[in-house]
């Protein structure tokens, strides 16, 4: 895992509370420039890539189908549990065909352990169901055709067309959007206004990878209730610095690895 101690820091820290024009204030109530804040979050992003230089979509498959189920799946379900389901799923149902015809009950038996098994059933068959109908059994490539499909939201969209097709998208789970307003990148709460806010900060060819190294990110140092200030490699333009313990040893027993990471979506 790539977050050791952070620099403290002390009196150069650009930025105290929350910041910019779309974001808030910097130390002593001057507002971040639209030009600062695009600098700021864009060596914040450099850093991420330093900090996490392996991440990637932690779903496994071969296929944008495979994907398209697997991010169904992952709704409330850790990826590792997903991971744990597909291989068997993916190899009684290679094609879209597959799922429309599928016996549900059948289904919903192969799918039990990722939760909410019923409804994610009624998905994956509407799913193939829909594909064989428009798409001659083909997942499109276009975010448009996508998001009309059973199951697929926006975020799981971009997630396939990022990762499958590669296609730039930024995918806002929990994680990419309670960063975005930690970093004072916005403050915006829907996610297709935090996607839209990220996308104009970050050049596009970075999309997917910054939805993954923010995700990364978020499981592993930046968590929701007890972030580890004091050993996130960001602190030094991060405003949200002090949310959390800011002592390094406190904030380092705070770290999770991988292995820690796969028990909790």
């Amino acid at each position: 895992m790539a977050a050791g101690h952070a620099e403290r820091p002390g009196r150069l820290r650009p930025y105290a509370q929350a910041v910019g024009a779309a974001a808030g204030e910097a130390d002593g109530g001057r507002p971040e420039t639209a030009l600062a804040l695009l600098r700021r979050a864009r060596r914040m992003a450099r850093e991420l890539a330093v900090l996490h230089p392996d991440a990637h979509c932690e779903l496994d498959f071969t296929t944008p189908l495979e994907l398209a189920v697997a991010t169904v799946l992952s709704a409330q379900c850790t990826d590792k549990r997903v991971n744990e389901v597909t291989p068997a799923l993916f190899a009684r149902y290679p094609t879209a065909a597959d799922y429309a015809a599928a016996d549900r009950a059948e289904l919903e038996e192969l799918i039990r352990p990722t939760g909410f098994f019923r409804n994610k059933a009624a998905s994956l068959q509407g799913l193939g169901a829909a594909l064989v109908e428009r798409y001659g059994g083909e997942v499109p490539d276009r975010l448009a055709d996508l998001v009309t499909l059973p199951g697929i939201g926006r975020k799981t969209a971009n997630v396939v067309l990022g990762d499958a097709f590669g296609v730039p998208g930024i995918t806002v789970d929990t994680h990419v959007g309670r960063l975005a307003r930690r970093f004072g990148w916005t403050r915006e709460e829907d996610p297709v206004k935090v996607e839209h806010a990220l996308g104009a900060l970050v050049p596009r060819t970075e999309w997917t990878l910054l939805s993954h190294r923010m995700i990364f990110h978020g499981r592993r140092v930046c968590h929701a209730r007890r972030p580890a200030c004091g050993a996130c490699g960001l602190a030094r333009w991060c405003p949200s610095y002090g949310l959390g313990p800011t002592d390094p040893d406190l904030a380092g027993s705070l770290l999770k690895t991988p292995a820690e990471v796969e028990v909790s979506p």
